[in-house]
């Protein structure tokens, strides 16, 4: 079927002090941790193998090892010095094993049938139409609706939302590439992974999945997780 990577490293400094003793994806909306629904939308979706890659407060995730027979651990060493690159390359092996999603870890899925979006026939990005100026991470795509930039800043456009899925020949090139980046690229620490998708865009042949807002939020404050829990 598939496997998924969760990106749990960072150390989540917007949603200050609630992360200074706990890691941003555990912590709770609506009575449970962000990413334990993103698991449930994978396991509900039936992927094989889940890898989270920890970093910051790491060894508070290891009780999901015990919760969900199918998740492993994945030490990301770099985290505090390397932007989230430094997940995806501690990942590369388990990358290249069968499909994969690659998902953000600290995001509020509402919706757990989402990932019903994803045309696994495909390889590509999930997204949230926006109208209007955004200043986000956008896609823009040519008139075949193939993604031909993954950067910030697109008006009317689809928007990242943290979700992804590549089949395994596409997770295959996506991590050779990381891994031929990391450590040889100057500048290469503050590199986003999106970053190195968006080089190679030319050897993916990416669409986008839409999704709807309600199905997805991405919680970056503590405004921002308030307002949700009072919705």
């Amino acid at each position: 079927m598939a496997n998924a990577i969760l990106m749990a490293s960072g150390l989540g400094s917007r949603m200050r002090p609630l992360t200074n003793i706990k890691p941003k994806p555990l912590i709770e909306v609506k009575g449970i941790p962000m990413i334990e629904t993103v698991i449930k939308a994978l396991n509900h979706f039936g992927v094989d193998k889940i890898f989270i890659v920890v970093g910051y407060l790491g060894d508070q995730f290891q009780y999901l090892t015990e919760k969900y027979p199918n998740i492993s651990i994945i030490r990301n060493n770099d985290y505090e010095t390397i932007n989230n690159i430094s997940s995806i390359y501690y990942a590369r092996e388990e990358m290249k094993l069968a499909d994969v999603f690659v998902c953000e870890a600290d995001l509020f899925i509402s919706d757990e049938d989402i990932l019903s979006k994803v045309d696994t026939n495909k390889s590509g990005y999930c997204g949230k139409m926006v109208e209007g100026l955004s200043d986000d991470w956008i896609f823009e795509q040519n008139n075949d609706g193939i993604i031909t930039r993954v950067g910030k800043i697109g008006t009317d456009c689809y928007n990242m939302c943290g979700l992804s899925f590549f089949k395994q020949d596409k997770a295959k090139i996506i991590a050779e590439e990381i891994e031929r980046v990391y450590n040889n690229q100057p500048g290469f620490e503050d590199l986003f992974w999106d970053d190195v998708v968006n080089s190679i865009l030319d050897k993916l042949q990416l669409e986008v999945f839409p999704v709807e807002d309600s199905q997805i939020v991405e919680i970056d404050t503590v405004e921002e997780l308030n307002e949700v829990n009072n919705r």
